[in-house]
């Protein structure tokens, strides 16, 4: 009886092996996509994964961070691009719940709320304009290197910066007012810190030369502009925020 139990205790440690050792074969595939901006290829791989293990940090941080993506850029519905983020928000809670120190928890919580934004009333943009700044200056805290905290905290500043006086006294009589920050400065100071932690990604470079065009600054914004709008897409990414250079451009004429 004992030697059956050992038995098969042996085979059930063989099986969670080897499905932990596909876990992570699958994953060092995913995460290499995701990180060459293969959105589409990524996607459904830590879809997977998530179903294999959905307590694993890392598969639920850049499961959420894809769907923050691909809900973006591939679904046209918005209000199925609105459950794409509501799913990228819940599961970077989860990610947080489960390691707070987890920086790109924070970050792709910011992330998916951003995301949320962007399709939000007034009220509930300044509600979340707290939330947003809390996750990236966690993001941040725990990890320096972290580019894409940058780029949400400049356009945080730049949001902020951009507020109506509708919109900002709103802010001070129903939400105690806003963090410290929220000026095109600040706006520029993030997106030079991502830019320097990731030089090649256009995204970034697009956001400062919108930061410096509604400054009314048009050199600046015409210099950078121009170096996206001569750049060579490589992602999507790459490909709208040359987009978005050249109409820039164009205003500018």
């Amino acid at each position: 009886m004992k030697k059956t139990i050992l038995v098969l205790l042996g085979f059930v440690f063989l099986v969670i092996t080897a499905k932990a050792q596909d876990n992570e074969s699958l994953y060092e595939k995913a995460h290499k996509l995701k990180l060459e901006y293969k959105y589409k290829e990524a996607f459904p791989l830590f879809q997977q994964l998530l179903k294999s293990d959905s307590s694993n940090v890392n598969y639920l941080t850049d499961a959420s961070y894809l769907y923050s993506k691909y809900g973006f850029y591939y679904i046209s519905s918005e209000t199925e691009k609105i459950n794409y983020y509501k799913t990228a928000e819940r599961l970077a809670l989860k990610a947080i719940k489960l390691n707070e120190k987890s920086a790109d928890a924070h970050y792709v919580y910011a992330m998916a709320l951003g995301r949320i934004n962007e399709n939000a009333s007034s009220k509930q943009k300044i509600a979340n304009a707290k939330l947003i700044k809390y996750q990236t200056d966690r993001a941040i805290e725990l990890n320096s290197k972290l580019a894409g905290a940058y780029h949400i905290l400049g356009r945080w500043h730049r949001t902020v910066a951009n507020f109506s006086t509708f919109e900002k006294a709103m802010i001070n009589s129903f939400f105690g007012g806003v963090p410290p920050g929220g000026s095109f400065e600040d706006a520029i100071k993030s997106f030079k810190a991502a830019i320097a932690i990731e030089p090649a990604f256009l995204m970034h470079q697009y956001e400062l030369a919108q930061t410096y065009f509604d400054m009314d600054r048009k050199v600046e914004a015409k210099v950078w502009a121009s170096q996206v709008a001569a750049a060579t897409p490589h992602n999507e990414d790459d490909s709208k925020a040359k987009k978005e250079c050249e109409e820039l451009l164009k205003k500018m004429k």
